[in-house]
């Protein structure tokens, strides 16, 4: 009887403050808000950081459970926990971004191979549009031409491999996962096509696990990437490279309405190929590029890379010749097999550090258009891996 008095003072004491000022209400509202925001951040932390453990380019035994675990994290929080999510790497894209339908790629990671093989190799996008057009694209056209060979993939970027597994539940052969695999299915011939722009670090780590399982197989045949042979100067050109400058400045004047590159360049408007870059030797081949595009007589055609290399590539460089050249209209278009989170983001992205929103803060342009397509819905560069990979089965059958 004497607790119940108790806290029936309480409550009237409550009541009646309440009434004078209606702080204990403010108070427990602060509190409330408080406590539901902390709950809040640490469920959003939990899943950066499974987000985080699986941002990685080495595949482990737990890597398969990380994945799911991460996924089924992610599907708990509510949508406003799942915008406080920010790791190291992850953010609410990892999972939220709308990249396209999954089911419309195909891994191609099925066994029963026979003794014949093609393996497709990648570096990868996690955009599903992208893979489905781009790296689909080449492996269809591959298939089609050869049917006598059963066409496979692999990707050399597990973060990607991870990245769509977790998302879309679509698992995807690493190298060695399909080296095992081919081994496992007894394949004898073994034809290896990387759709790498050139011979650069990720043709190099390829080639690393390539050369690990040759004795494996009765022959193993690698293919030239897109870009065939890299040469000694940026002066080196081959028919690669100009079937490449080609088809891609031809999609790119289609896409802008142009007939032909000279009425562009009389329109005032330049094309900047974007390409990826790198700090290995074989970035000459974006000077290579540049050069092909002078020998076909487009001068207002310029190969820039995101990550500055070579350092006439950078966008800086860029907008400076573009300067120079007094062209007013810009068109970006990535020099990619894929048009994944580069092209969207580093490309053509809102943000204040990609190439559109600093060409048009340059104020020297008076419209910066960009066009989101990968090399590899090109029916040219298909049939150019095609051809690539015909050459690599001829050299095999000597």
């Amino acid at each position: 009887m004497k607790n119940k008095t108790v806290k029936a003072l309480i409550m009237l004491l409550a009541v009646t403050t309440v009434s004078m000022t209606g702080s204990v209400v403010s108070f427990a509202a602060e509190d409330t808000a408080v406590e539901a925001s902390t709950d809040d951040q640490a469920a959003a932390d939990e899943v950066a950081a499974l987000i985080d453990a699986i941002y990685v380019q080495e595949r482990t035994e737990t890597t398969d459970a990380d994945c799911a675990a991460a996924k089924e994290a992610w599907d708990a929080l509510t949508d406003a926990q799942k915008e406080l999510v920010e790791g190291e790497e992850a953010s609410p894209d990892y999972f939220g971004l709308d990249t396209g339908d999954a089911s419309k790629d195909d891994p191609r990671n099925a066994d029963e191979i026979g003794e014949n093989e093609l393996l497709v190799v990648s570096f990868g996008t996690s955009y599903n549009d992208s893979r489905a057009q781009d790296i689909k694209g080449i492996e269809d056209a591959l298939e089609k031409a050869y049917p006598d060979w059963a066409v496979r993939r692999a990707f050399t970027a597990q973060i990607i491999i991870n990245h769509v597994q977790a998302r879309d539940n679509e698992v995807i052969d690493n190298m060695e996962q399909a080296m095992e695999r081919a081994v496992s299915n007894g394949v004898k011939n073994l034809i290896i096509q990387p759709t790498h722009l050139m011979h650069g670090a990720e043709y190099d780590e390829m080639m690393e696990v390539v050369d690990a399982y040759r004795d494996k197989f009765e022959s193993v045949a690698v293919a030239e990437p897109m870009l065939g042979p890299v040469g000694d100067d940026a002066a080196v050109i081959n028919e690669d490279k100009q079937a490449v400058a080609k088809a891609v400045t031809d999609a790119a004047l289609a896409d802008a309405g142009y007939e032909t590159m000279d009425a562009a360049a009389e329109d005032g408007t330049a094309f900047v190929l974007l390409g990826h870059g790198t700090a290995h030797t074989a970035k000459v081949t974006y000077s290579q590029m540049q050069t092909q595009m002078g020998e076909l007589g487009y001068k207002n055609v310029f190969i820039g890379t995101v990550e500055g290399e070579p350092e006439d590539t950078s966008c800086e460089a860029i907008i400076e010749a573009l300067k120079e050249a007094g062209y007013k209209k810009i068109v970006l278009r990535p020099l990619m097999v894929v048009a994944g989170d580069h092209a969207s983001n580093d490309m053509a992205g809102a943000e204040e550090d990609s190439w559109k929103s600093m060409m048009e803060a340059s104020g020297n342009f008076d419209s910066v258009e960009a066009q989101i397509a990968g090399l590899g819905r090109l029916e040219a560069v298909q049939q150019l891996y095609v051809a690539h990979t015909q050459a690599a089965m001829d050299e095999a059958a000597k």
